[in-house]
């Protein structure tokens, strides 16, 4: 990473800071991106190296345009970005509104293609680029819950895994990250049905790997070119077993939801 120019979204806190971290750390030139200005500043005031702030909110689509010519120009170029921001979600299905769906695409989602799209002709000028994506194992499986989160991230694979076959003769690489549970305030800040914030940290969540962890595994992902890695301690086995007995991970599925733990 030394002497890139990274630029990560969701940069205030939780995974995001902790790439910012990791980046600034091998010698990058890091550019922060996220809602609240004042929470950046306090993330570069941590920086060993160089860094810049961005604020902006993802869902603000007439915005992304000017950010990202604004995020190019820091430095005068983006050689990775690490596209974080993300909303969670705890709520039935039956209990949640569209709006509340809605929203969470919006972030998860359109607010994440939409980036990347402004970013991809920079990339594809100067033939290099690495784009991580920050989606999670509920990209790959689904509980309840979390109907709408786990659609936006499942979105989110089949919108890159497209992209990486339509960029790779760009010397644009494409990294899908599914964290499972890592130890943030996600569940906390997690959209309830009604659209409050949840408020709670989930025990799994709290039992999770750290953010530190994540983010040099992320890191590592991107400096050796992993199309798709999968995160966390027991949960990504889940993965796999979903592969070979779906009807186990759906009777446990089922299982879990009748206990509400989810």
């Amino acid at each position: 990473m030394k002497d890139k120019v990274v630029w990560i979204t969701g940069a205030s806190s939780g995974i995001g800071k902790a790439c910012a971290m990791a980046c600034s750390q091998q010698g990058a030139k890091v550019i922060l991106s996220a809602r609240n200005e004042q929470k950046l500043k306090e993330v570069s005031n941590e920086l060993s190296g160089e860094s810049s702030i961005l604020p902006l909110d993802v869902s603000d689509a007439p915005s992304i345009s000017s950010k990202t010519k604004e995020a190019i120009s820091t430095f005068g170029q983006v050689d990775v970005l690490i596209n974080n921001a993300g909303i969670s979600q705890r709520g039935l299905v039956r209990e949640t509104t569209l709006e509340v769906d809605r929203r969470i695409f919006e972030v998860n989602f359109f607010g994440n293609i939409a980036i990347t799209k402004e970013l991809l002709p920079h990339m594809a000028s100067r033939g290099s680029g690495n784009i991580a994506v920050i989606s999670s194992i509920a990209g790959k499986l689904a509980t309840a819950g979390r109907s709408a989160y786990a659609a936006s991230k499942h979105a989110l694979h089949g919108y890159y895994d497209a992209l990486r076959a339509e960029v790779s003769d760009d010397g644009i690489g494409i990294h899908m990250i599914c964290p499972g549970y890592v130890k943030t305030d996600i569940s906390i800040n997690a959209l309830s049905g009604d659209g409050k914030a949840h408020g709670v940290m989930d025990p799994n969540q709290n039992a999770g790997i750290s953010a530190e962890a994540c983010a040099n595994s992320i890191v590592e992902a991107i400096q050796s070119g992993k199309k798709e890695v999968h995160l966390g301690k027991m949960e990504k086995i889940a993965v796999q077993i979903r592969k070979v007995s779906p009807s186990w991970y759906h009777n446990f599925i089922l299982k879990k939801a009748r206990e509400g733990s989810y």
